[in-house]
């Protein structure tokens, strides 16, 4: 049963990382695996709250798999928690927490928190595709935030923290 965690002090808001993650259609055009993603439903809630059930296809060479998931935006918390529909695994859950931090000249700043764990459904899938994800996961929190780089203008770095 894999499970990944990384904590990252980032140079960017921590509202900043929220939009960003949250922004769950851009995931194609920088995450790592993601070949494509569909909103399948957008329902917004009380008090900033969302939820967004969507497909994402993930591949690496021959191999193509769609899952589903509920995303649940929680804007006033600063977190983000997915959860598994349906799709290749027999379970996928996975949660971003974001916490303002500022940096020591005072811009902002935040500390991301990103953990995932999952399970394949088939154990053939899973040694297929496993380390790969594995790899991929590792490289989620980076371009997560090489994007809010991007979007927002380099911060002047992070460091992972205890990952």
């Amino acid at each position: 049963m894999p499970s990944f965690r990384v904590t990252r002090r980032v140079a960017h808001s921590p509202d900043n990382m929220f939009a960003l993650v949250a922004d769950v259609e851009a995931y194609p055009q920088f995450l790592p695996l993601c070949q494509g993603l569909r909103v399948r439903r957008r329902t917004p809630g009380a008090e900033g709250r969302e939820v967004i059930i969507a497909d994402m296809d993930v591949g690496y060479k021959n191999i193509r798999e769609t899952f589903g998931s509920r995303v649940t935006l929680d804007k006033p918390a600063r977190r983000i928690l997915v959860e598994y529909i349906d799709g290749p695994f027999r379970r996928l859950e996975n949660v971003w927490n974001f916490r303002e931090e500022p940096r020591a000249n005072g811009a902002p700043g935040c500390v991301v928190e990103f953990f995932i764990d999952y399970e394949f459904r088939s154990r053939m899938l899973g040694l297929l595709m496993g380390s790969m994800f594995d790899t991929a996961f590792r490289k989620f929190a980076e371009a997560f935030e090489r994007r809010a780089d991007q979007i927002y203008g380099a911060g002047g770095g992070s460091r992972a923290i205890g990952s």
